[in-house]
């Protein structure tokens, strides 16, 4: 993703947001993410998923099997990164738009474009 949002929102107090939703700043500007706790949860069962493949390998389990499980996996991180690309654009990139901000589309079509390679 890039490495900053040229947005401000006025930055609700980390007390007051909604539930699963975390506060960084991008280029000193602060900036909700609503998702987090979903994404880490979502990366924390890749995580393990791919921990499962790891030892389906070591335990010479059919190449058929693993493939499948890989494709699993590889569904699972593309799932999340949706996540992540909805909450960004929901957020960072309506405020850059508003702002005319076009470097900071430039950044995200640069990730996808990363990300899809």
């Amino acid at each position: 993703m890039p490495e900053r949002c040229f947005h401000h929102h006025p930055g609700p107090e980390e007390g007051n947001l909604p539930e699963g939703s975390r506060i960084h700043s991008h280029g000193g500007h602060p900036h909700v993410h609503t998702n987090t706790k979903a994404v880490l949860n979502r990366l924390s069962r890749a995580i393990g998923h791919l921990e499962s493949v790891r030892q389906m390998v070591e335990d010479g389990r059919d190449c058929s099997e693993v493939l499948v499980q890989l494709a699993a996996v590889r569904s699972a991180i593309n799932a999340t990164a949706r996540v992540i690309m909805k909450d960004h654009i929901d957020h960072c990139i309506v405020d850059a738009v508003e702002e005319g901000d076009r470097k900071a589309i430039e950044d995200l079509e640069q990730a996808i474009d990363q990300f899809i390679k």
